[in-house]
């Protein structure tokens, strides 16, 4: 089976991608509840983030947490939060969301309505924060 994830990693789906390594990808929500909300993926097809194996699992976690700190010095945002939930795509992810107070992780939320042109802008502001730091 081929996830829509996989799909983009494979480059057989635009994205805005944010960051890659040879086992993770990072691009960003195109239905995002808040502008820079990016999804941490693991290029390896599992459904359930805790079917990862614990060294998968860490090394995911260890990706996330430099593509949030990117996002943090990015973005105006006083934290990024974090939210893995699995149910709208059988493909192993973790939602990455720039907030300021709780209730900016509310997924029920109507959507940010962002061009074209500010998905590229926000995805190049972080890459370039993690090209030019020591956290990649």
């Amino acid at each position: 089976m081929s996830t829509i994830f996989s799909k983009i990693v494979a480059g057989e789906i635009p994205c805005y991608k944010v960051a890659e390594d040879e086992k993770h990808f990072a691009f960003l929500d195109i239905n995002p509840v808040a502008p820079g909300h990016t999804l941490v993926i693991s290029k390896r097809e599992v459904d359930y983030i805790f079917d990862l194996s614990d060294s998968e699992y860490l090394e995911l976690q260890l990706f996330a947490k430099r593509v949030a700190e990117a996002m943090k010095q990015a973005l105006p945002c006083k934290r990024v939060g974090v939210a893995v939930m699995g149910l709208e795509v059988p493909h192993v992810h973790i939602h990455l969301i720039p907030i300021n107070e709780e209730a900016d992780m509310n997924f029920f939320k109507e959507k940010a309505a962002l061009s074209s042109d500010e998905m590229t802008q926000i995805a190049s502001k972080i890459g370039q924060n993690l090209l030019h730091s020591e956290i990649f």
